[in-house]
């Protein structure tokens, strides 16, 4: 087992540890101890029920059985069952046992625990938010302990041994608090992007024509008599090209200056760069290079089964053959138009075929007689504009939340003894 998560401090030993940032009231009141988590909590590892004991019509309890179940923050269980083998309450913490290994949550339901899971309860008198912010700060460590095997896991003994730093019942009380008010600002920031993604969501249902429409039912007041919009397909609008890959055996065609783009980086609307480059050689033996302000849309991926990526690139950029670049055309603003086609992504996904091995694919012949309305330029500026505007809101405040979660790993680094010193 790894020193970074368990020291080879003795169980209950008092080894003098302290963190860089204490609380002045407890600045004189020695070191922490060291203590196995099955000293200081009740560890209880998840048992799966048969398989046909699972259903979908809340018969019994929800059954939560991995990973997935905890980064959802088991907000809406999926599964339950009618043979309860383990159990956790509303409020135990739950830590993935099985790969990957070490995500923690709190159960937000009395429910039954699979294998892939272990419950920890607090023991009398420690903390129960202190062990669970301590568990969370060394979240990212805790494959340092699974075994290995068909699936990276974690077992019992080695869980209940692992050694939790702990002050006295008042210390872990006031670190709990502290790390519970930074994580109250998080949620609070979080609800806020959420909001605001779900108003811009709105929004567009508003500013675009619906299906079956010819005008939207938001206008700005100084568009409201120009009429409805006109309708047009997509290679009226813009020009459609293909992408292409340099070839692999080549080293002088990779690793130049150029962004080549493909599905892995296509998640954000505005493009700056991407993960591989190509040379000019590249360009020269046939890759495609489009210009500032082309669109790119994903045309063929295992992502197209739940989303179309679109995205405008902001500089000159090649891209690969499951991509297509848009470029407007004469009368068509590309950021409106990238709103446009986002706006209508339902009926993108309804023309993925799947095609080999699963993987999504919208014909290209489909997709260019596909029919979309748009206003006069003006007024498609005016689209833009606002819809960027929002954009530029919720980037700011995703820049907040993310200030604020590393604000709290900061002093959750400060607030408990550093990952390989607690042996100091």
């Amino acid at each position: 087992m790894s020193s970074k998560v368990k020291s080879p401090a003795a169980t209950g030993g008092g080894v003098g540890l302290a963190p860089k940032l204490r609380f002045i009231e407890f600045r004189d009141t020695g070191g922490w101890e060291q203590k196995a988590l099955s000293v200081v909590a009740h560890v209880i590892m998840g048992a799966s029920p048969k398989s046909e004991n699972y259903n979908t019509i809340q018969n019994g309890l929800p059954l939560l059985q991995g990973n997935a179940d905890i980064k959802n923050r088991l907000s809406a269980p999926r599964i339950f069952t009618s043979e309860i083998t383990r159990e956790c309450r509303v409020g135990d913490i739950l830590i993935s046992v099985r790969a990957p290994v070490g995500s923690v949550a709190k159960s937000l339901h009395h429910a039954c625990i699979g294998r892939g899971i272990a419950s920890i309860c607090a023991r009398e008198p420690n903390s129960h938010q202190y062990i669970y912010q301590w568990l969370i700060m060394h979240e990212p460590q805790w494959g340092n302990i699974s075994q290995g095997g068909t699936f990276d896991a974690v077992n019992g003994d080695d869980l209940k041994s692992v050694r939790v730093s702990i002050p006295p019942h008042s210390e872990q009380e006031k670190i709990a608090d502290c790390l519970d008010s930074v994580d109250a600002l998080i949620a609070a920031q979080g609800r806020k992007v959420e909001a605001l993604k779900a108003h811009k969501k709105g929004l567009m249902q508003q500013l675009f024509p619906q299906e079956g429409e010819i005008q939207p039912r938001l206008r700005f007041p100084e568009f409201r008599d120009a009429g409805e919009w006109a309708e047009g397909s997509i290679d009226k609008l813009v020009s459609v090209q293909s992408g292409a890959t340099p070839s692999r055996a080549n080293p002088e065609f990779w690793n130049g200056s150029i962004p080549w783009v493909s599905a892995k980086d296509m998640k954000r609307l505005f493009l700056e760069d991407s993960e591989e480059h190509i040379s000019e050689k590249a360009i020269a033996d046939g890759a495609r290079l489009v210009s500032t302000g082309t669109l790119l849309i994903l045309t063929r991926g295992m992502t197209l089964l739940k989303d179309v990526p679109i995205c405008i690139v902001l500089r000159e950029m090649s891209f690969n053959q499951d991509v297509k670049g848009l470029r407007p055309k004469s009368g068509v603003n590309g950021i409106f138009f990238a709103y446009l086609l986002s706006g209508n992504k339902n009926r993108l996904l309804t023309m993925v075929n799947i095609a080999g091995h699963g993987t999504g694919k919208i014909d290209t012949d489909e997709l260019k007689a596909l029919t979309l309305r748009l206003p006069d330029p003006i007024e498609q500026q005016r689209i833009a504009d606002c819809l960027s505007a929002l954009d530029d809101l919720i980037a700011a405040e995703t820049r907040k939340l993310a200030t604020l979660k590393t604000h709290k790993k900061g002093l959750m680094q400060q607030l408990f003894p550093r990952v390989g010193e607690d042996d100091a």
